[in-house]
């Protein structure tokens, strides 16, 4: 349905840094709500020159469909009313919250912790988030994509009971820039099936796969791409934050 429904605008979602807009999109009959990010409302940013932030959103989310890593919901880049952008699926979301700022007493057992700090009051507080596995493989995805903003608010607790991820058009640049609130779990080692999901991806790279990303993304990029799957892969822990740039985005949500 995503790739060739009919879309008609329902209106725009004014928290967003670029144009984005609630869609309704109707096939044979069938309808559904979509999320519509064109192209032509894509605020430029100095260190993605190239290619476009919706190219990127498509090909994190074929990176996580040909890795079983995390769910993205369907995503396509297509035409839509106001030209060629990202049309993702809208994702019905539980009230369960992923990641919240809490005094240390009221932090659920099995929470991880990300960050201590204090309140406006100077009351201890912590950033933390649920460990649930659709998180953790997640945030295993946004190493080997180099995803520079993992909000809060980009991870939906769906009805179905899946974790999704969404928003990452600034994801895959060549140099590291990894910026997320999922760290709560530096230093763990890698499941097999992680393992194996990572090790599929990489071989995927050097065939048909690595060249469809090729229509989204930089001969330099899929490289990187590449190289940050193997260094994980020899790793196999999860890294901590570098020295070199903000490892947290703000806001937070």
């Amino acid at each position: 349905m995503v790739t060739r429904g009919k879309i008609d605008v329902e209106g725009r979602l004014v928290d967003a840094s670029n144009v984005t807009l609630f869609c309704k999109i109707e096939l044979d009959g069938v309808t559904g709500d979509v999320v519509y990010k064109p192209v032509s409302g894509e605020r430029p940013l100095w260190d993605f020159p190239d290619g476009t932030l919706a190219g990127r959103e498509v090909a994190t989310a074929m990176v996580a469909e040909a890795s079983g890593l995390g769910a993205i919901p369907p995503t396509v880049l297509r035409d839509g009313p106001f030209g060629p952008g990202m049309v993702q699926l809208w994702i019905e979301t539980t009230e369960e919250e992923l990641v919240d700022v809490r005094s240390p007493e009221s932090l659920p057992d099995d929470w991880r912790v990300v960050l201590h700090a204090h309140d406006r009051d100077g009351e201890p507080a912590v950033l933390a988030h649920a460990d649930r596995q659709g998180m953790r493989e997640l945030a295993v995805l946004d190493i080997v994509v180099n995803n520079t903003d993992r909000k809060g608010g980009h991870l939906l607790a769906g009805v179905d009971g899946r974790i999704y991820g969404v928003d990452h058009g600034i994801c895959l640049h060549t140099d590291p820039k990894l910026r997320t609130v999922l760290w709560g779990w530096i230093g763990e080692r890698l499941t097999e099936a992680e393992v194996g999901k990572l090790r599929g991806l990489r071989e995927r790279l050097d065939g048909e796969f690595g060249e469809a990303l090729s229509e989204h993304l930089t001969g330099f990029e899929i490289r990187a791409l590449a190289e940050r799957t193997d260094a994980l892969l020899t790793e196999g822990v999860f890294p901590a934050p570098g020295d070199d740039w903000r490892a947290i985005p703000w806001p937070l949500f």
